[in-house]
């Protein structure tokens, strides 16, 4: 069984690895995750544990932590064992684990990088919740310093805080002011952090581009850059150093500040603090002028960072804008606005030229057309009429439309993308992975090289002069940071995420997005996905009466099969000329029809009548007739292939996909003559729906890459769940598709899963690309430094230099 619980009070990630350690190692526990970001605790377990035994246990460990078991309305986590397993890599360990040779280590330590911090995306349903928007949060490490400040407001009984989005709910005591809550909140941040500054989520805000540099904010700056300058030109004057000194204050004191407020909290490996100690040590061993230099790189460096991060974190919500930040209800007393959440089900929404569509619905007067780009990535608009079905987020171009609303916006097609979108932040790739534990050895591994490299030589070299060395430690200390990778990475799969999405794909992940480069077959089910499962006449071989035959005698049917024969009739069936209707399971149908002893059916049936029957030509279902005890002829019948399926076919081909297979339930003849018509690789029919769970077992067990599977996402949930990646087609209108599905296709064209294929290869270049230039730049300043071929100017590049060209190189997942 799969028990969640929320993890309260634990302030470290190490700690959260001990613990998810130690819950591992008990024999009552399959599988354990602990996720530090989102103080979340999964343990699949052989039985149910007592919730207090396991709280002592991990109290032994940690005297602070708590934990509570996570309610039900606070998730929508899929339960299948193939997405949410322990170790959250997206992978069914009975059997892929030394399938794929996936290091699926358990390792969900929180990275300070720009992640999701969402609390496994759970939201505050009670009553009297407040929703905040909060600006000026650069790293989901500070996000959940904050929200940990604000829980332990009195005033407040519970709070969450998405950094992706942000946004923060509030649920506050009973009996608090709106108003004073507000003021109560800002001067809890302001003491956890500078800068960030909250708001009414519905107020109306004047979202301002990302700014380079603003001169009011940097004044200090400014000043210190002229005092540095001064202090230069009087260098050889004794008294220059009180220059340096002031030059470095106002350019340094938010750094040496921030070191401070951090290391009074017990967090002393930061960024602040290393450049702090590097510039402070190069300033007491005489080196004023590069000590203020090398600082004002720094700050500059990080002005330019900030910016670049600000800039890929708007581009990307810019792909996510689909939600509508009004509705317009028609009342009896005319049209008011209101936000898309208080509309009801049932209420009738005037949508204007221009204007998105709120919620899901109905036309119900008017016509116009409809940019459905912003959905499914379709470039062309689409007419929509009268009774038909409209989703939210698509905007609405020509002309006024009424909508009767179908579904809250909890239900709607916005909420479930933007959910969808914020909640595959937390599903971490393995190159992610590797950050977090890299990012855990690589600071403290330099910072005690640095030490070693002030202290040995000292031993070992009998001319050696510890200001000397002592400069190469304090410039091992600049490099010590791997910002560059711990920012840079998570922005560019959040990005890779975003972008699929304006293509119409749905990525649920960060780890989906890194599998699809490796996926070499794709498995599709037939009906629905290649075809359009809707079946129609395509020859009549027989009398010019035999399809009138055939349609009074399929007149009581509800097979699909019997449906198309009455549409293709097309005209009004008298039912007093139908008489003695007998339908025979799985065979036929046996019926009078103006007097005549009529028999429709298969070659079976007919065989157990005794009539023979002649075979068309024709691939498709075959409904044979006999008139009287006489063959009297056939209707042959068959599903109709997608416009686009042959292109897609291709387009997957061109993008690396070696293998296509197509599972089937339909006879061999017909299944071999549409992967004739499409250029299917491989074909399997006449399977039962358990047969098709088989089939993608042996293509998982062929251990070469990895199997995706293509289905509508209903009847294809077992196969979607057991294939490496599942890929849903047809939009986020089945809620069997978004549980089932790692990938949801926004429309009926498997076009976009090469689109997917494609972004995944970009962002994972991209992400490599990043890697290894990062790593290079860095060893290589590291051991230049120890030769003493480096300065601390090229310390400061490997750190802020290096993370800021490492953003940039992110952005281009965008383009």
């Amino acid at each position: 069984m799969l028990k969640k619980y929320v993890i309260k009070n634990l302030d470290c990630a190490s700690c959260a690895q001990k613990i998810e350690n130690m819950i591992q190692k008990r024999d009552d526990v399959q599988e354990c995750s602990l996720s530090f970001a989102n103080e979340l605790l999964m343990i699949e377990s052989v039985h149910e544990i007592d919730i207090d035994e396991l709280q002592s246990a991990i109290q032994k460990l940690e005297p602070e932590v708590t934990i509570e078991e996570k309610g039900q309305h606070q998730s929508h986590v899929h339960h299948h064992t193939h997405h949410e397993d322990a170790c959250g890599c997206g992978h069914d360990h009975s059997h892929h684990e030394h399938h794929h040779g996936e290091d699926c280590d358990h390792d969900h330590d929180h990275c300070d990088c720009d992640h999701q911090h969402d609390h496994d995306h759970r939201s505050l349903d009670k009553q009297g919740v407040l929703a905040y928007h909060i600006a000026g949060l650069d790293c989901a490490s500070c996000a959940m310093k904050v929200e940990s400040a604000i829980q332990k407001m009195e005033q407040v009984d519970d709070a969450v805080l998405n950094f992706s989005t942000e946004t923060l709910q509030v649920v506050p005591h009973s009996q608090v002011n709106k108003d004073e809550l507000l003021i109560a909140l800002q001067q809890v941040i302001d003491h956890v952090e500078d800068g960030v500054v909250l708001s009414y989520k519905d107020e109306k805000r004047i979202i301002e581009k990302p700014q380079l540099f603003v001169w009011k904010d940097n004044l200090a700056l400014i000043i210190g850059v002229v005092a540095y300058i001064i202090s230069l030109l009087l260098k050889s004057q004794s008294y220059a150093v009180f220059g340096f000194v002031i030059a470095y204050i106002l350019i340094g004191y938010e750094v040496v500040f921030k070191a401070v407020k951090n290391i009074l909290r017990g967090e002393i490996f930061d960024e602040n603090f290393l450049m702090s100690i590097a510039t402070i040590g190069a300033f007491l061993i005489g080196d004023y002028a590069e000590a203020v230099a090398v600082l004002l790189f720094y700050s500059i460096g990080e002005i330019f960072q900030s910016y670049a991060v600000n800039k890929t974190r708007s581009s990307i919500s810019s792909l996510m804008d689909i939600k509508s930040e009004y509705a317009n209800l028609k009342t009896n007393d005319g049209v008011i606005k209101v936000t898309p959440e208080e509309v009801k089900v049932g209420d009738i929404l005037v949508v204007k030229v221009g204007e998105k569509i709120p919620l899901d619905g109905v036309i119900v007067n008017g016509h116009s057309l409809l940019d459905t780009s912003s959905l499914t990535g379709e470039s062309v608009p689409r007419d929509a009429y009268q009774n038909d079905e409209v989703l939210a987020g698509v905007v609405n171009l020509t002309e006024i439309l009424e909508v009767k609303v179908t579904k809250p916006y909890v239900d709607s097609t916005v909420s479930k993308i933007l959910e969808l979108m914020e909640n595959a932040a937390s599903k971490k790739a393995p190159i992610e992975k590797f950050i977090t534990r890299f990012a855990r050895i690589y600071t403290p591994t330099v910072v005690g090289l640095a030490v070693l490299l002030a202290i040995v030589p000292m031993f070992i070299f009998e001319d050696a002069q510890f200001t000397e060395w002592l400069y190469r430690a304090l410039t091992f200390l600049v490099v010590s940071c791997p910002c560059a990778l711990v920012i840079s990475i998570p922005l560019g799969l959040y990005a890779g995420l975003g972008k699929a999405s304006k293509l119409g794909a749905l990525i649920k992940g960060g780890n989906y997005l890194e599998l699809l480069k490796d996926v070499d077959t794709v498995v599709f089910d037939k009906t629905g996905t290649l075809t359009k499962g809707s079946f129609d006449v395509v020859e009549v071989n027989g009398s010019d009466d035999l399809l009138m035959y055939g349609a009074y005698g399929e007149f009581y049917s509800n097979h699909p099969i019997a449906k198309s024969i009455v549409a293709k009739y097309a005209q009004n069936i008298d039912e007093s000329q139908i008489r003695d209707f007998k339908e025979v399971a799985g065979k036929g149908i046996d019926v009078m029809i103006r007097q005549k002893h009529v028999v429709l059916g298969n070659a079976s049936f007919f065989e157990e009548l005794g009539i023979a029957v002649k075979e068309p030509q024709t691939v498709g279902t075959i409904v044979y007739v006999a008139i009287d005890g006489q063959f009297a002829g056939s209707i042959v019948v068959a599903d109709q292939i997608k416009e686009t399926t042959v292109k897609g076919i291709q387009a997957l081909k061109s993008v690396g996909i070696k293998n296509t297979v197509m599972l089937t339930g339909d006879h061999h003849r017909v299944a071999e003559d549409v992967a004739q018509k499409l250029g299917i690789d491989s074909v399997y029919s006449e399977l039962l729906p358990q047969d098709k769970v088989g089939k993608v077992e042996e293509l998982l067990n062929r251990k070469q890459g990895y199997v995706a599977f293509v289905g509508d996402g209903i009847n294809d949930a077992p196969v979607l769940a057991r294939a490496d990646v599942g890929i849903a087609m047809g939009g986020v209108g089945s809620d069997a598709a978004i549980e089932a599905a790692d990938v949801v296709l926004m429309q009926d064209n498997i076009e976009t899963i090469k689109d997917a294929i494609v972004v995944s290869h970009k962002t994972n270049k991209i992400l490599r690309q990043n890697v290894a230039f990062t790593l290079i730049i860095k060893i290589g300043v590291l051991l230049l430094t120890m030769f003493g071929l480096s300065n601390m100017w090229m310390g400061v590049f490997a750190d802020v230099g290096v993370t800021l060209i490492a953003i940039l190189n992110a952005m281009r997942v965008l383009r």
